[in-house]
This record gives structure tokens, sequence and C-alpha cells, in this order.
């Protein structure tokens, strides 16, 4: 089997990431492509709700709690003071799709935009300490770089941008 097309999403806190992960999941996926995401968590995070069933097994215990209904299914898997898993060992358990758009992981070495906004929690540009940075999109004028540089909200051109630089095939429309 082949490795997934990947395109990463760097950024600080507040920089507009997650809000540009999800208008690119919208548009690719406009535009035929299956789309899978990774989002890398800095702090403890927790997707289950306190005193559900599948909370009160991971509460008892178990290694891995899997959920399931005829919509989805979410299997949640305690680290239990295990160390944080891989990134190539997270992208190994997605199932086949055209692109995996990974939010954060901004040190690892996969091509990805840096997303800036003037009301993030840090200002200190990326890019420059990093090879693996394609383009830049902002809420503000960027002239400090030879890099492309695009409008944080000018979806369909980071888009397109993304497709050509990671070869992106035809949809399966």
């Amino acid at each position: 089997m082949t490795a997934p097309k990947i395109f990463g999403i760097a950024g600080w806190k507040n920089s507009g990431k997650t809000g540009l992960a999800v208008r690119l999941v919208t548009e690719f996926t406009r535009r035929g492509y299956r789309i899978s995401t990774i989002k890398h968590a800095h702090h403890d995070f927790d997707i289950d709700k306190v005193g559900a069933d599948s909370y009160r097994h991971r509460q008892a215990g178990a290694h891995e709690v899997t959920i399931v209904s005829g919509t989805r299914y979410a299997i949640m898997h305690e680290l239990r003071g295990a160390p944080e898993p891989e990134f190539e060992e997270i992208l190994a358990r997605l199932a086949p799709c055209d692109l995996v758009l990974i939010e954060g992981y901004k040190r690892e070495p996969i091509p990805k935009i840096e997303a800036r906004r003037l009301e993030a929690a840090n200002r200190e540009p990326l890019a420059p300490s990093d090879p693996h940075i394609y383009a830049i999109a902002a809420d503000h004028a960027v002239t400090d770089t030879a890099l492309p540089v695009f409008d944080l909200d000018d979806t369909g051109a980071i888009a397109d941008f993304i497709a050509d630089i990671i070869g992106l095939g035809q949809a399966r429309l």
C-alpha cells in the first residue's frame, strides 16, 4: 500500500489553523476528494463525557475502547504512561484516502503552510527556520518572505496550491 499524500497546517495557538483546516476539508470534499485529518493537541484532552459507558470503560482500565453506531465509530487508546505515539504510527492507522491534512505537528518534516493571525498567542514566524513550510496564509500583510503568501480566508487558492505541491490527482467524483 502506498503512503497517503499529506500536507500540514502549522502555526501558534490562535493562528487560524483549525479554521483553515475545516475550510480546506470542506473545499477538498466538495471537489470530490476523500480527506482525513490528524490534529495534534499539546494538552490533556478528552472526547468522552464523564459518566458515559465508554468513559467508565476507560476509567476501569481498558487499553482501548471502541464506540460503534450505525453512523460512526471511534477508538480511544489510553497511553497509561506510555510515550505519545510517533507521527508515522498515527498516520499508519488511517484508512486509505486522497489526502491527510495535519493540524499541528509543526516540527514534523512534512510539507506545510504556516497560518498567521494578528491575534495569535505568539507571532514569531515559523517559516524562516522550517524548510518544510511552502507558503504562508495570513490575515495581515506579510512582506519579509520569498514564500507564496495567501489571504488566510482564500481557501480555494490555498487548496489549489496544496493540490499542486503534493500532486493530488483527479478526484473520484
